[in-house]
Order: C-alpha cells, then sequence, then structure tokens
C-alpha cells in the first residue's frame, strides 16, 4: 500500500467529515435568524460553536493530507495539472467561507445578527455549489 493511497484515502474521508458539518452550520444559522425565543437561541449558539469548532480539525486534517498527496505526485504534476490550479481556487473561497462562519457565529453569540434567513439559506447553498466544481474538477481532469 502505497503513502499516496493513504494520503487520498485520508483526505476523502476528512473532507466528507468536514462538509458534514460545513452544510449543517449554515442551516443552523438559518434557524437560529428565524427564532425570538431566548432559550432557542441560546440553545443554537451552543449547536453553532459546538459545531463549527468540531468540524474545523477535520478541515485542517483535509488540507494536510491534500498537500501531502501533492507533493507525492511531484512538483513536475503539479506544474502541468491547470485543473489542480483551479480547484485550489475553489479550495481558498471554502477556507475563507469555513472562516466567515467564525465571523457570523461571534456575531450571534454577541445578539449582533443583522442578516435574515433568507441571507441564510444562500449562504448554505455556496459550499454546495463549490463541492460541485471541486469534485467536477478532481474527477474530470480537464486539459485548461
Amino acid at each position: 500500500m502505497s503513502a499516496l493511497l493513504i494520503y487520498k484515502a485520508l483526505h476523502i474521508f476528512f473532507m466528507v467529515a468536514w462538509f458534514a458539518g460545513i452544510f449543517y452550520v449554515p442551516r443552523l444559522f438559518v434557524y437560529h435568524a428565524m427564532t425570538e425565543e431566548k432559550s432557542c437561541s441560546a440553545m443554537l449558539k451552543i449547536m453553532e460553536r459546538r459545531l463549527l469548532y468540531f468540524v474545523t480539525p477535520f478541515a485542517v486534517f483535509t488540507l494536510l493530507f491534500g498537500v501531502l498527496t501533492i507533493i507525492e505526485y511531484g512538483r513536475d504534476w503539479f506544474r502541468h495539472s491547470m485543473w489542480l490550479h483551479y480547484k485550489l481556487v475553489f479550495v481558498i473561497l471554502l477556507y475563507i467561507y469555513h472562516g466567515y462562519c467564525f465571523k457570523l457565529l461571534s456575531n450571534f453569540k454577541h445578539d449582533r445578527n443583522q442578516r435574515s434567513d433568507r441571507f441564510y439559506r444562500y449562504f448554505n447553498e455556496f459550499p454546495v455549489l463549490l463541492l460541485l466544481a471541486i469534485v467536477l474538477l478532481a474527477v474530470l481532469k480537464p486539459n485548461l
């Protein structure tokens, strides 16, 4: 069993675990923006914080094993795999999205949310579209 296959498998595993959370955190934001009940808001604050902090290590491990996979393939492969460069742009956007979730979490924590549930419904769809683009690039590996 090669290191490359282990890195790829772990990269995929942690990516799936990360996305399970990154799909659900904004859904909690939707519910939080809709509620006016103090007890419900308090419970959602706990759930949002715990889930976001729980999935953040998965994001780190996704990055780690992705980088190890690239290193294992080598510099020449990386230089000639333009599809991967586009994929990495989308991945960077996902990490920015993940970081922005912490900002939104802080806004809810301090009762400073100014956004509607509708905003969070659209916000919730953004990682879905990025994931679709990333998977298509990774599987099809188009010559760009």
